[in-house]
């Protein structure tokens, strides 16, 4: 299995492939020039239960912080991942 990272102008997605066919991706829209939104994450049935998607998350966190970015999380996956796990927090859009 693979995860790349794709990027265009105004949206991007962590992508897994395996034997060159997508199982799973994480989308996100980016807001201005520090934020991006994580609005969803889909993992094949078959692919289920591996902890893929929160690969997905964390290769999205790791683009937010190279970039300095901070993320807001509707997706409900990507919510639950961060209220579960502080170590991400540093890239999370704090209300205000």
């Amino acid at each position: 299995m693979q995860i790349k990272l794709e990027e265009q102008e105004s949206k991007g997605r962590a992508i897994a492939t395996d034997n060159n066919s997508a199982i799973a991706e994480m989308t996100f829209t980016k807001v201005g020039t520090k934020q991006i939104i994580i609005n969803h994450t889909e993992v094949n049935e078959s692919a289920q239960g591996q902890g893929i998607g929160r690969q997905l998350l964390d290769v999205i966190v790791t683009y937010a912080r190279d970039n300095q970015k901070k993320i807001i999380p509707l997706c409900p996956f990507a919510k639950s991942e961060f209220d579960k796990d502080d170590s991400i927090h540093d890239v999370l859009k704090q209300r205000l």
